[in-house]
């Protein structure tokens, strides 16, 4: 059946791409990745996407990650939160007024992929227990890193388990199945500041340094199926 490389202990989706995510219980998994992650995103007059870099289809937009975003069963418009966690009457004018721009919106995916790369992002316990134990002092949370899956790894597995994976198909028990190809390369959001997590450069220059400034298993889904809280992930 396939060696478990480990249970699934959250669930996050992120429904505006760079902003705070929500956790959930179970959800759908399609080709595109978990149903509703980063349908939506802030995007700008030029047509890029608010992120925490700017490269040909996305642009700097500090500050997105003091918001958060949830949606409802049928991945209907977003309720966007502010800093405070309240939700906004009028996503569009809120997000004009609280970057300084007015040639933002609140946009739904089109034609250009809302991704940075990859639809489906895996991170480890071991993975994140080690980045405490070199960075004592640092408020170490999955939330800087935006997983769509934290897995509870088995005891004494190593840190960065995820690159074996590579090149390698893993399964649920509904059958879905998720291709693992590589690493995100880490920018400047692993250290920025949220709500909880205050403003941390060192956890990119500790990347950088330890690990080439790759972190997570990035994936893409060759069989769709429902994920939830609990399920064991097994590599075939």
């Amino acid at each position: 059946m396939g060696e478990i490389i480990g249970v699934v202990e959250r669930i996050w989706r992120y429904p505006v791409k760079s902003t705070g995510g929500e956790r959930l219980d179970s959800v759908e998994v399609d080709p595109r990745g978990l149903a509703g992650d980063r349908l939506y995103a802030v995007r700008d007059g030029e047509g890029r996407f608010g992120s925490g870099k700017t490269t040909r289809r996305f642009r700097r937009m500090d500050g997105l990650l003091r918001l958060s975003a949830r949606l409802g069963h049928r991945l209907d418009a977003p309720v966007l939160l502010d800093p405070l966690g309240s939700p906004v009457a009028d996503p569009t004018a809120f997000l004009r007024a609280y970057l300084g721009r007015e040639d933002v919106e609140l946009a739904r995916e089109d034609a250009v992929s809302h991704f940075d790369q990859l639809p489906v992002s895996v991170l480890t316990t071991a993975t994140l227990g080690w980045l405490r134990s070199v960075l004592p002092a640092t408020v170490i949370d999955e939330r800087r890193f935006r997983p769509n899956l934290l897995l509870r790894t088995p005891p004494g597995t190593p840190p960065f388990t995820e690159d074996t994976w590579c090149g390698h198909p893993a399964t649920t028990r509904t059958g879905l199945t998720l291709h693992f190809l590589r690493a995100s390369e880490r920018c400047a959001m692993t250290g920025a500041p949220q709500p909880g997590l205050p403003h941390a450069p060192e956890i990119l220059r500790t990347i950088a340094t330890h690990h080439d400034n790759r972190l997570d298993a990035l994936a893409e889904v060759t069989h769709p199926g429902r994920l939830s809280v609990g399920d064991e992930l097994r590599l075939v």
